[in-house]
């Protein structure tokens, strides 16, 4: 028997079929009704700044109000425009309130918010302010996710607020991501 191969090309009309990957698993997460929030969503842009009066201070311990005006003229408060300031003394010395007042005063064509304290202080009023500016009410009834990871300094106290004013309005509240969360609040 004598076989002979064929050199004539056969052509077939031959499509791969593509799947999509969504198609064959299906995204549970997206499909329960979790809402994820970032705190970083909230979370104000913009420089934070200290300003140390410390250096302002006769021997950095008495406050000479001829001289603290000086200084206070002549510094440079253009470095602050669209800062969160928040303005503090390093050292251990009796500072006025007039003093502070004149602190704020003269910040205030410039800094975007300016508190008396740490910068730990400064972003926990930021981000207090920035929950009182935004619609919670859209969740209502809903089931939250609330992230933990991110790349900027959220304080702990962010975290406590957003929970506390979403308690009344959520049906459930988990801290985490959608693949790891631990219950916080879930309504009754």
């Amino acid at each position: 028997m004598n076989h002979m191969s064929s050199n004539k090309s056969q052509t077939t009309n031959y499509k791969p079929q593509t799947t999509n990957r969504e198609e064959l698993i299906p995204n549970r997460v997206a499909s329960s009704g979790l809402i994820t929030l970032s705190l970083e969503d909230f979370y104000p842009r913009g420089k934070r700044m200290q300003l140390d009066i410390a250096d302002w201070l006769y021997e950095r311990m008495i406050l000479r109000e001829k001289d603290f005006r000086a200084k206070v003229k002549e510094h440079n408060w253009d470095q602050y425009q669209n800062a969160y300031v928040a303005v503090y003394c390093s050292e251990e010395a009796i500072i006025p309130q007039w003093a502070y007042m004149l602190l704020g005063v003269s910040l205030e064509p410039y800094a975007k918010k300016v508190v008396y304290g740490s910068l730990e202080l400064l972003e926990n009023i930021v981000m207090e302010e920035a929950f009182n500016e935004a619609d919670l009410e859209q969740y209502q009834d809903q089931r939250l996710i609330i992230k933990g990871c991110g790349d900027l300094p959220i304080p702990a106290q962010a975290f406590l607020s957003l929970s506390a004013r979403l308690k009344p309005l959520a049906k459930s509240i988990m801290y985490g991501e959608a693949c790891s969360t631990v219950p916080i609040y879930k309504r009754r």
